[in-house]
């Protein structure tokens, strides 16, 4: 005789224990695929941020997220901002787009940091303009009161008016640790291991080589930064270095102290701005080699790490060479 069956409500009992089964599954393979997405998967190409002391945090991100982290920092020194409006605006746009500039998003939300055309932030074509995104962003930041006292959450909160305003919180460590990097108060801590990455027809990746590094500087620190005039060093003017070689390939940039309102950053800290900026944009510019105050950084190199260097490596100067 056939086994009896067991009874409707064992049945139904079984039936939703396979749902759950199943559902469980798909949820962690649908996470595992934004993983992915996020982080450029496994095997993709690294940038690698770590704190300036010993057995510190790091944040492991994509070249395509260390670009748009180098422009927002940029923009955000270019205005005279301190460290902190830096870490506010990194974090934002990591909890908007994982720093990544989308053209989707909830309703009409756009770009980096979300956002909106119909909330009066821009068009949709300056909002997917990281440059501008960002300036938007400082723009109503320096308009929250006394914003570097504040919470992170609740000064980037202030500015997004979002419906999770709790999340910023989580990103402040990662934030912290780029704005430090980037802003160039913590010397020698980002690294890419400069293999190129596809950015599908990105338009910051859509040339290479001196003219390209050239562009981008221009593009988010304006002209000043391709001055060649007088580079103040240890408080007096000297002539700008003169290139010991006539590769075309090598973008030689004088350090100069920032002249911005509120500025008070010294030359060695823009000078490591600069060198990380060089570095973060290695795979979209094909940059090969940086050298800053006795320090090179090398495309390829063990762990992309910055090693000694010699005399090229002036603390006057950043030098970035580009594959072709």
């Amino acid at each position: 005789m056939p086994e009896p069956l067991p009874p409707p409500r064992k049945r139904r009992g079984r039936r939703l224990l396979r749902f759950g089964a199943a559902l469980v599954v798909l949820c962690a393979v649908a996470g595992y695929l934004v993983v992915q997405y996020v982080t450029g998967g496994a095997h993709g190409p690294r940038c690698t941020v770590v704190s300036g002391k010993a057995d510190g945090p790091s944040y492991e991100f994509t070249p395509e997220q260390a670009v748009n982290a180098a422009t927002i920092t940029a923009v955000g020194t270019g205005r005279g901002l301190p460290e902190r409006a830096v870490a506010i605006a990194l974090a934002t746009a990591i909890q908007e787009s994982g720093l990544r500039n989308i053209s989707h998003g909830d309703r009409d939300s756009l770009g980096l940091f979300q956002q909106r055309p119909s909330q009066g932030w821009g068009t949709p074509k300056e909002i997917l303009d990281p440059t501008y995104a960002a300036g938007e962003f400082y723009k109503h930041l320096v308009k929250v009161d006394g914003y570097q006292n504040l919470p992170l959450t609740e000064a980037a909160q202030r500015v997004q008016r979002s419906g999770y305003p709790e999340a910023y919180a989580k990103h402040e460590p990662d934030a912290t640790l780029l704005a430090a990097a980037l802003t160039g108060t913590s010397a020698a801590t980002l690294t890419c291991d400069g293999r190129q990455e596809s950015t599908q027809g990105s338009a910051q990746a859509a040339a290479t080589g001196p003219d390209a590094v050239r562009s981008a500087l221009v593009r988010d620190f304006g002209r000043d930064a391709l001055e060649t005039t007088a580079a103040e060093v240890g408080g007096k003017a000297s002539p700008s270095p003169t290139p010991t070689t006539t590769d075309p390939r090598l973008v030689t940039l004088p350090v100069r102290k920032d002249t911005g309102p509120g500025s008070g950053r010294t030359l060695t800290e823009r000078g490591w701005q600069l060198a990380h900026w060089a570095v973060a944009n290695s795979s979209a510019l094909h940059i090969e080699r940086v050298s800053y105050a006795g320090r090179q950084w090398t495309a390829g190199n063990t762990d992309s790490e910055w090693r000694s260097a010699g005399s090229e490596a002036a603390t006057g100067t950043v030098r970035i060479l580009t594959a072709r």
